[in-house]
């Protein structure tokens, strides 16, 4: 028994003999590697890692500013979109009064409608004083950004593609689209239709 146990110290040694000098010359690299800079690359490493450091920090900074700003701008999008039901429902009123012959040529519904056009006056410039201003939508070109097409209506007197009805007004809160404006466009009848087509077929010909 202890012939083996010699004999596996022995094996085991030069492994471990070995180990430990790699570890010595590892630590030796260092110490050298250290040894070999000089105080002025030492303090150029140091600057380059604050200069790094404050770069990371600033962009922290900016980043921490542009949220802060824009939940202030636009926190209050969802209770402004949510709002807008108010001027959507007061103009329901307003048909739906305005439809009703028992109603029709009464001082009460003058009345009436007089009151509802001061309610959604003060609320447009309470929204107007919060940023939150109408799209101008009427005989204006149909522009995506702003408007949605929901049908389109026969006029020969507009050019094609013109809004010729605002079925729903739209807003924006700053710079933003807060709902689009819900339109009806222009378009040629057929025969006007046609009479451009064969035209353009006339131009070709000649």
């Amino acid at each position: 028994m202890e012939k083996e146990q010699n004999q596996n110290s022995e094996n085991n040694a030069p492994g471990e003999e070995e180990a430990s000098n790699q570890t010595a010359d590892i630590s030796d690299n260092k110490v050298n590697e250290t040894k070999e800079k000089n105080p002025e690359e030492i303090i150029l490493e140091l600057e380059d890692k604050l200069t790094r450091t404050f770069a990371e920090m600033e962009n922290q900074r900016r980043r921490f500013e542009k949220e802060k700003e824009d939940a202030f701008e636009y926190g209050g999008f969802a209770f402004a979109k949510e709002a807008l039901s108010l001027l959507d429902n007061l103009e329901r009123s307003k048909q739906i009064l305005n439809n009703d012959d028992t109603l029709k040529n009464s001082e009460s519904l003058k009345k009436t409608l007089d009151h509802f056009d001061i309610i959604y006056k003060d609320l447009v410039s309470i929204f107007e004083k919060n940023n939150i201003k109408p799209i101008e939508s009427l005989n204006k070109k149909l522009d995506p950004n702003f408007h949605q097409a929901m049908m389109e209506i026969e006029d020969n007197n507009k050019e094609p593609g013109t809004i010729v009805q605002e079925i729903q007004k739209g807003f924006t809160i700053k710079d933003r689209l807060l709902r689009p404006s819900l339109v009806g466009v222009s378009r040629k009848t057929e025969e006007e239709d046609k009479k451009d087509e064969e035209n353009k077929e006339n131009l070709k010909n000649k």
